[in-house]
């Protein structure tokens, strides 16, 4: 969810120069003919950009058989031309070569090249980049006519100040960014070795069970012995738009990856007949067919009524033998991950059924022994989900600057 800030920034303009963006910016247009000799290492596409983000973090090793050959260099701005309204626009902190769809971007002499990323990264540019985009499905923009944009440019020493400002504040996002993926490698870490150990050292014997490497110590269960009920399928209704006072429809795209639910385009179902597909406290949702299958989602009492959609299975705890909170860690662990890549056909669409889920085999724990787990991953989780919120903040301050500053 897009965080929204209200800030404004008091500037005064009175000596800024209203510029042409092709007066500031000019197109590079250099190309290799035989990147091996060139030395080239890096490949950058259109994926490996991501929208509204001023850092180029991937690439790809040139391993000689790519057809790209444009050429760009440490402190080139890197734009994607084609489908524009992505905003895909990096700085390059390598050399190498990139796709055709990117138009690769080099301040001239009165424009600092630190604040050329930031000049292409406000939404009054993109705006323009799209607004002048040809094509049906796969639209691009020419430099030609993004060298028309006009936009506010400071004086030179301003620029400095106004490059310095908005440099500190990326600097703090990529630290938050840091921590953030320390935690999830930490999150992880903790998901695999309790999964692997419990709450047992790291010093018994580690055996191959029925549901991967497990310590000798630790007994297993399946699924269907924790079960109150029989798994139900979702409800095969199309939905509606949201209204006050009706029942939220939980499909399996309105879940993420790290199964909370997406506020973003909410709807109900478009039946009166959905009593059946009530959702209860501790309900644990698992889908069943398609590219997201096993992403999972555990719904409690304090979330809005809701009911479920026909690619999730719904499943009903003992809660004396296995905590749907467990459950939904286990969800995120490699035993999972190895679960439904035995289960999935090769060559096939994805799929695993009710009856496929209930064979999952478990490490048995006691509830106390769920409970303390439980614990630890929710205190390394909060502070996950904290990082994350600090880190949307930030940008969504950092960009509110921008559109103001450009």
């Amino acid at each position: 969810m897009e965080a929204t800030l209200e800030y404004t920034l008091s500037i005064d303009k009175t000596d800024w120069s209203l510029v042409r963006f092709g007066d500031v910016v000019q197109e590079r247009r250099e190309s290799t003919k035989d990147p091996i000799a060139d030395g080239v290492k890096h490949v950058v596409g259109l994926e490996h950009i991501d929208p509204e983000d001023i850092h180029l973090r991937r690439s790809s090793n040139f391993d000689g058989s790519t057809t790209f050959s444009k050429k760009f260099s440490k402190g080139d701005v890197l734009f994607g031309r084609r489908r524009a309204y992505l905003k895909k626009a990096v700085l390059a902190d390598f050399e190498g070569i990139c796709s055709g769809d990117i138009t690769v971007l080099c301040a001239k002499e009165c424009l600092i090249p630190e604040l050329l990323p930031f000049v292409v990264n406000n939404d009054k540019f993109f705006d323009y980049a799209v607004k002048h985009s040809a094509g049906g499905l796969s639209p691009r923009v020419k430099f030609k006519d993004l060298a028309n944009y006009q936009f506010l440019l400071p004086p030179k020493d301003q620029q400095s100040k106004i490059a310095e400002l908005l440099l500190a504040m990326d600097e703090v996002i990529e630290k938050d960014t840091a921590l953030l993926d320390t935690l999830k490698d930490l999150y992880s870490t903790n998901i695999n070795q309790f999964m692997i150990h419990g709450i047992y050292r790291n010093n018994g014997e580690i055996i191959k069970s029925e549901c991967g490497l497990l310590d000798s110590r630790i007994e297993t269960m399946e699924l269907k012995d924790c079960l109150v009920e029989k798994p139900t399928y979702g409800a095969n209704a199309s939905s509606k738009p949201y209204v006050n006072g009706a029942p939220r429809y939980i499909r399996i795209t309105d879940i993420d990856d790290e199964g909370n639910l997406i506020e973003e385009d909410k709807v109900t179902i478009d039946s009166t007949d959905y009593s059946p597909y009530i959702l209860r406290d501790q309900d644990f949702l698992i889908a069943r067919t398609g590219n997201t299958v096993g992403k999972t989602f555990l719904y409690n009492s304090g979330m809005e009524e809701s009911v479920f959609a026909g690619y999730l299975i719904r499943f009903r705890l003992n809660t004396n033998m296995l905590r749907p909170r467990f459950l939904f860690y286990y969800s995120k662990s490699l035993k999972f991950e190895a679960f439904k890549s035995k289960m999935i056909k090769v060559g096939a669409q994805p799929n695993i059924n009710s009856e496929e889920y209930q064979s999952i085999v478990l490490p048995q724990f006691s509830v106390d022994v769920q409970d303390q787990l439980i614990s630890k991953l929710d205190f390394i989780n909060s502070s996950l989900n904290g990082s994350k919120s600090k880190i949307i903040k930030s940008r969504a301050l950092q960009k509110t600057l921008i559109n103001q500053i450009f």
